[in-house]
C-alpha cells in the first residue's frame, strides 16, 4: 500500500504539475490532500502560475483516489469544480493496522491534538513547514507546501508499507 501526501497547493498550475508527475511515477495507491487547493489566500503571495482554473483538471483526473479535506482557503465554490469531497474538516483511515488522522491543521495541529490511541499518525499541512515529530506515541506529520514552501523545498510526503518518506519537487 502506497500514500502520496501533499498539502497547500494554493491554485498554482507549475507546482501542481510537478505534483502530478510525481504521482505518474510514484502510482500511490491514495492522493491525500490536506487542504489549500484552489485560493492562494490573502496572506500569501500569488504562487508560481497562479492559475486555479488549470489546477482544477490536473486534479480531477485522480478522482478516484483522493481523499481529501478542506484547508482554511476551501470555500463552497471549490467542491463546485471538484468532482471529489473536499469539504471535510478532518477523516480518518486505517492502513498497516495504524489509524491516520487527516486535517489541514488550522484548527487541529501537533500542538492540540484531537483524542487518538498511541500509534496513529495525525497528518496536517497549513504551516508549508515539513515536519516528523513524536507528541506522546503519536507521530505528527506535515508533508510541508507544494507550492508556497516556509522551509525552502516544494515537497509532499510518501507512505509506503509503514516508512514515511519526504520528496522534493525541486527542478
Amino acid at each position: 500500500m502506497k500514500f502520496l501526501i501533499a498539502s497547500d497547493i494554493h491554485g498554482s498550475a507549475y507546482w501542481c504539475r510537478r505534483l502530478c508527475q510525481l504521482v505518474e511515477a510514484e502510482q500511490p495507491d491514495r492522493l491525500i490532500l490536506l487542504g489549500d487547493l484552489l485560493y492562494h489566500g490573502p496572506r500569501n503571495d500569488l504562487p508560481r502560475d497562479y492559475a486555479p482554473k488549470e489546477v482544477i483538471p490536473m486534479l480531477s483526473r485522480y478522482a478516484d483516489i483522493i481523499l481529501a479535506v478542506r484547508g482554511n482557503c476551501e470555500a463552497e465554490v471549490d467542491q463546485m469544480v471538484l468532482p471529489f469531497p473536499c469539504m471535510a474538516d478532518c477523516a480518518q483511515m486505517f492502513a498497516g493496522g495504524t489509524r491516520f488522522y487527516l486535517t489541514h491543521g488550522h484548527h487541529e495541529s501537533p500542538d492540540r491534538l484531537p483524542a487518538l490511541e498511541r500509534g496513529s499518525v495525525f497528518l496536517s499541512g497549513h504551516t508549508h513547514v515539513k515536519l516528523d515529530e513524536d507528541r506522546g506515541g503519536i507521530r505528527c506529520l506535515n508533508p510541508g507546501s507544494v507550492s508556497i514552501p516556509k522551509d525552502g523545498s516544494h515537497s509532499c510526503l510518501i507512505w509506503e508499507d509503514g516508512t514515511f518518506s519526504f520528496r522534493i519537487l525541486e527542478d
